[in-house]
């Protein structure tokens, strides 16, 4: 068996966090039409006990994400630097869209907010493979 070391245990708990931010965000918004033929209520109710789950994720996604930075000495120079500057501030834009989707209370602003947590939520991942390599 390949050794496991810190290293692979950090990108284990920064791929688990990521699973559950950006995977339960999907999975929640096909369930939504399912949700609201069984009650009115049912996707607020769900997306409420998804809530203390999905931010829980979030923290841990930034906290082994600063773990991560710390670990390979990264820099803020060069592309590598600009790419992680990026994912940076689109992880942030995933955060608080998220908050912003949270607080709305119009179905527009609802849709338009999650929409964009759900976007950015998938861009930060991809960004995440990039600096991976």
């Amino acid at each position: 068996m390949v050794p496991i070391s810190l290293g692979t245990v950090r990108l284990f708990l920064h791929v688990l966090a990521a699973t559950v931010w950006v995977g339960g965000q999907l999975t929640l918004a096909g369930l939504v039409p399912a949700l609201r033929r069984l009650s009115p209520d049912a996707p607020r109710v769900l997306a409420r006990q998804f809530s203390a789950i999905a931010w829980s994720a979030y923290g841990a996604l930034i906290a082994t994400g600063i773990w991560n930075v710390a670990a390979v000495h990264a820099t803020l120079r060069g592309r590598y630097g600009t790419t992680l500057l990026v994912k940076i501030a689109i992880v942030a834009l995933s955060g608080v869209s998220a908050a912003v989707h949270g607080a709305s209370r119009s179905p527009r602003g609802q849709a338009l907010w999650g929409s964009l947590t759900a976007l950015s939520a998938l861009a930060a991942l991809f960004v995440g493979v990039v600096l991976h390599g």
